[in-house]
């Protein structure tokens, strides 16, 4: 099959259930604003945090050689699958046995058991499912997508809604709905027949860890640089009203309309990740990256000032201004957080090289720097400037992830960039966002002239794309 098609495939199937489920945990944070006010709402996104920083850590993130070797022939996929399991199994003992240590953490107190067994299924789910995604079974992995946000949906209204049981009912509700995941994929590709101790092979366990063990502190790194900015705003000193524990609720209300750009990008990675690693070595591999990573900067840009252009009433439908008035206010800080995770989607395309010609040390370095920048920055400019100062930090800090990764990811699989086109999108969309925040009411002709200059030196890459997609050619 031509390759354009193929990945255009899989986006599709995963888009049916990646866009499912995305719009109905967007309603989620409607319930989560009408429920708890920004400084509870602030503390919940610290845990889930939190979370998902145990995570990675406790399973070897050996969950990112499921989906790396799943997909290899030259693997076995029961013995990736069992010598996955066995290594999550030995970590989540770990854990356990170091559990009364997390007790120490201010915000995590009173919630340590329930964060355990969080990370535990949410672990065992991430695994299951990707490994069905690398066996082939997009459909159901699609399907999951949708059950598993569905079933979060309903379990966040029972126990919130319902039973009032606030933070508490948050983290219900997470291990209900992954643990039916589980169970969901465990019985439809009747999962345990891959399953067998026997099966974990040393060799394999050496392979899977030396690939997965350097995605540690790479997936801490970037938890550690979107987790500082709400530690530093809720503790540091600076200007009233920018910095405590309200302040760092605003800046996770303001991060979720920028999750609109995430939900684009995550559905076309999930299929461009599988993708890269099949396609790795084969003939015109460069061209295939230079075409679609044009495509998707494209798809990207325009994505991201259609969003920009509409933040102010997206914002009202997503949070809710009515039960806390106080949410109003972080509209004035969402705008170039939405620049910030259209750089990271990019990091994260970068980042395809890295798996596929496992280098996985050289993600580690990379997202050092930027972590490393990322807290110096917070420290300085959130003492002046508060959640701005936060803003600022992460979108300078992903800027710098990005022309690190654009030169040294071309050593291993070189293809063509126009540096100075990403340049002008990235500079148009910045005073798009600034013009959004500093600018009256009178700002709309100047926020649709920009877009659609925008719109306009993006649309040729979209579609020439496109033709190779419709093309009978293989290749």
């Amino acid at each position: 099959m031509n390759k354009y098609k193929n990945l255009m495939l899989n986006t599709m199937i995963l888009a049916v259930g990646t866009f499912g489920s995305k719009i109905l945990a967007m309603f989620l944070t409607r319930l989560y604003t009408t429920y708890m006010g920004a400084d509870i709402l602030g503390t919940k996104e610290l845990i889930e945090t939190t979370a998902n920083f145990l995570i990675p850590i406790f399973t070897f993130a050996i969950s990112e050689s499921v989906i790396r070797y799943g997909l290899d022939k030259d693997f076995d996929n029961k013995q990736v699958f069992s010598t996955a399991m066995s290594v999550q199994f030995f970590g989540m003992i770990i854990m356990v046995l170091l559990s009364p240590i997390l007790s120490v953490i201010p915000f995590i107190k009173g919630y340590t058991t329930l964060l355990v067994i969080y990370v535990i299924v949410s672990s065992l789910r991430q695994t299951c499912s990707l490994f069905v995604r690398s066996i082939g079974h997009m459909k159901l992995y699609a399907a999951d997508g949708i059950l598993a946000t569905l079933s979060l949906f309903l379990f966040n209204i029972f126990f919130i809604s319902y039973l009032d049981l606030g933070l508490k009912g948050f983290m219900f509700s997470i291990i209900a709905s992954d643990l039916c995941s589980v169970i969901f994929i465990s019985l439809t590709t009747k999962l345990w027949k891959y399953f067998s101790i026997k099966a974990a092979d040393k060799d394999i366990t050496r392979i899977m860890l030396r690939f997965s063990i350097p995605m540690i502190p790479t997936s801490i790194m970037w938890i550690i640089t979107g987790f500082s900015d709400r530690i530093f705003i809720k503790y540091l000193p600076g200007p009233e009203g920018e910095v405590g524990d309200t302040a760092a609720g605003l800046y996770t209300a303001a991060s979720r309309l920028p999750n609109l750009i995430s939900m684009v990008s995550t559905v076309f990675f999930q299929a461009w990740n599988m993708s890269s690693i099949s396609e790795y070595g084969s003939k015109g591999i460069g061209k295939f990256y230079e075409k679609v990573f044009g495509a998707y900067q494209s798809v990207m840009f325009i994505a991201s000032a259609g969003i920009i252009i509409l933040v102010e009433p997206l914002s009202r439908i997503l949070l809710n201004y009515n039960k806390h008035p106080e949410y109003a206010l972080a509209v004035n800080y969402t705008p170039v957080l939405i620049l910030s995770v259209l750089m990271m989607c990019f990091n994260m395309f970068l980042s395809s090289v890295y798996t596929a010609a496992e280098k996985t040390k050289n993600s580690f370095w990379t997202s050092l720097i930027v972590t490393v920048l990322n807290i110096i920055l917070n420290v300085f400019l959130i003492r002046y400037y508060g959640v701005h100062g936060a803003v600022a930090t992460t979108f300078v800090s992903y800027i710098v992830c990005y022309i690190i990764r654009i030169i040294d990811t071309r050593r291993y699989i070189y293809f063509k960039v126009n540096h100075i086109y990403t340049a002008v999108n990235i500079v148009s969309l910045l005073v798009l966002a600034v013009l959004q925040v500093i600018l009256p009411d009178s700002k709309t002709i100047y926020l649709i002239l920009i877009a659609l200059f925008i719109v306009a030196i993006n649309f040729r890459a979209v579609i020439s794309t496109a033709k190779n997609i419709l093309s009978r050619k293989k290749g």
